[in-house]
């Protein structure tokens, strides 16, 4: 064999020396790459790290904005039902503004009519745009209007009056009840609406959802307590009078534009990107995005956009469906959808911002959800049923303050004028209803969470016991018919005045639930998403109904003013000025209860788990 000899005639020779040295420079190069790898696995492990911290930050931050803007909510609920209280100064305008009882009914009739009206306006507002704008217009609203119906109760009678008068006209105080109800469902609904959305997944949402509509049951007592007690006027003897209107008109202003501005800086509604994704999904699961322009392209706009390919690949279809077999034609076709959807969910992405696109499908979703719901004849039972009970139920609380002077015998007040009349105390109504309505309230909202049952039908069977919550829902209002039915039947409360408590206690029972119950049944059937514009239309219904039974009252109450043993004044006394309106009262409700029965049947046969 050859010998390969070194150049140069060098002979071959390996040192040790020179092996030490390539040793520690390989070693060098060892300890420097495995210090490399420490640090690269020290930096991955780093940035794992903030990668938590900063998710649990942003979850926190998540929970806290979600625990501050519920405060926030039942505190402005706690002060948006301030009409709820119109009973402490409603006999004070037959007296000191000299209105007749259809004026008065009026006055209280322009307010639930702009209380409930707008509510589908305003839901829709909410829904688009958020909650906060809409507290700040309740704060301006609230203001305006208390204000305004200060000064016109300050100048007195009107001119229209038929005493006449110097004050202002009719008119002003009309329109001054039209901001104070506008505001009323507007920082209502900011209010409900953002703790239905940020808790509509929650295992306790109907408890989260009860306790803000709760506190604006309570509002009219607290405040009705603060007007009796500490605004109140002075007697000529140094007696302690009834309410300074003016006074408590001024309070009411100041505590709501306060609490619409506090509602505009901390209402917020957290992930609701997730809200929107529940709704898409839930829609894709029934089948109606297959018919949607925004999530299936139309044909005509994919040819436009792809050219030639559209062509070539309905080509393509043609030529393999003349020999597929059914069973492969269809899964061709699906396939093929399912191609459809994800180039035009790319073309989407290309052409829109992730913000503008995350706008429509909220846009799509919401106007979709709406179309669901005002086709559904179940809403429409629903809804005929809230009218037909809640307006009963609202003529009552707005006229309690005049039916108390009808329980009243002639001469009572004979031998001490002081006595507190046997009906109870305005005020003292105001506080019954208010504090049976919150704790109707919170019962059943807590009890929906405990027993309701499973919100998907095809969930697995539980052995926990659980009901509808129309078994809450029907006795509720089966409680406010008892309400009436204590008025309406002669033997009861005419010849017993106390007993009326019972029956404003009856009616805040059955009134609070069915608040509270509704709005949760219709977050349960059609979803959280679009709630405040699906519970604004149903929540217009108690304005026509309250309307209706009120002009009732009024016209019971004038021709029973007119009879030669009435009080005088305009005032009126005895079984006829309220009991036949009572009467009807209670058939309304009855019906109402019939409705509610048909729409539970409804349901029960489309398997909606309520």
């Amino acid at each position: 064999m050859a010998s390969v000899s070194p150049p140069n005639g060098a002979q071959a020779h390996i040192d040790t020396r020179e092996f030490d040295a390539n040793r520690s420079l390989r070693s060098h190069l060892s300890q420097n790459h495995d210090r490399s790898l420490l640090d690269d696995d020290a930096d991955f492990m780093g940035e794992v790290a903030r990668g938590i911290v900063d998710r649990d930050r942003r979850r926190m931050r998540r929970q806290v904005t979600k625990i501050a803007s519920f405060v926030v909510a039942v505190l402005s609920c706690l002060c948006a039902g301030s009409i709820t209280g119109f009973s402490l100064y409603g006999p004070r305008f037959l007296t000191d503004l000299h209105y007749t009882q259809y004026r008065v009914n009026a006055v209280s009739i322009t307010a639930e009519l702009a209380m409930y009206l707008p509510v589908p306006l305003f839901g829709y507002l909410c829904d688009r745009y958020s909650p906060p704008p809409l507290s700040l217009l309740a704060a301006c609203l609230f203001g305006a209007g208390y204000i305004l119906a200060a000064y016109t109760y300050r100048a007195g009678p009107p001119p229209d009056g038929p005493k006449g008068g110097d004050g202002y006209p009719f008119g002003i105080m009309i329109l001054a009840f039209v901001g104070i109800g506008s505001g009323t469902s507007c920082m209502y609904l900011a209010s409900v609406a953002t703790c239905a959305k940020n808790f509509a997944t929650a295992k306790y949402r109907g408890f989260m959802l009860a306790v803000p509509i709760a506190a604006f049951g309570l509002s009219g007592m607290w405040q009705s307590q603060v007007g009796a007690h500490l605004l109140y006027t002075r007697l000529p003897d140094g007696r302690k009078g009834s309410v300074d209107v003016f006074k408590y008109f001024l309070f009411l202003a100041g505590t709501l534009i306060g609490a619409g501005v506090l509602g505009a800086l901390a209402l917020r509604i957290v992930d609701e990107d997730e809200l929107i994704d529940h709704g898409v999904e839930q829609m894709e699961r029934s089948g109606l995005l297959e018919h949607s322009d925004f999530f299936r392209p139309q044909p005509s706009r994919q040819q436009s956009t792809y050219g030639t390919m559209g062509a070539n690949h309905e080509h393509h279809q043609g030529l393999d469906s003349e020999e597929a077999s059914p069973n492969e034609e269809h899964a061709s076709d699906t396939e093929t959808e399912d191609i459809e959807n994800l180039t035009q969910s790319m073309l989407l992405s290309k052409q829109l911002t992730e913000p503008e696109l995350a706008s429509q499908r909220k846009t799509w979703l919401l106007n979709h959800a709406t179309h669901s719901f005002l086709t559904d004849r179940t809403m429409y039972l629903l809804a005929a049923g809230f009218l037909l009970l809640a307006g009963p139920g609202e003529a009552y609380i707005n006229n309690v303050g005049t039916i108390i002077p009808t329980l009243t015998p002639a001469h009572y007040y004979s031998h001490d004028p002081t006595l507190d009349p046997p009906a109870g105390l305005p005020e003292t109504h105001v506080s019954i209803i208010a504090l049976t309505s919150t704790i109707a309230r919170l019962f059943t909202g807590t009890l929906s969470d405990l027993f309701a049952p499973p919100s998907n039908p095809d969930a697995p069977p539980t052995t926990s016991f659980h009901f509808s919550r129309l078994v809450l829902l029907l006795p509720s209002a089966a409680l406010l018919l008892l309400s009436f039915l204590l008025l309406a039947i002669p033997q009861l409360v005419p010849q017993n005045p106390s007993w009326f408590l019972l029956s404003s206690a009856l009616l805040g029972l059955g009134y609070g639930a069915s608040f509270s119950l509704v709005p949760i049944i219709i977050s349960v059937v059609w979803g959280a998403e679009n709630f405040a514009t699906n519970w604004g239309v149903v929540a217009m219904m108690p304005a026509g109904g309250a309307a209706i039974w009120s002009v009732v009252y009024s016209a019971f109450y004038s021709r029973g003013a007119d009879r030669d043993d009435s009080g005088g004044e305009g005032e009126c006394r005895g079984y006829a000025c309220y009991g036949y309106w009572a009467v009807g009262c209670v058939f309304s409700v009855g019906v109402a209860i019939v409705l509610w029965s048909f729409a539970w049947r409804t349901w029960r046969a489309r398997r909606v788990m309520v």
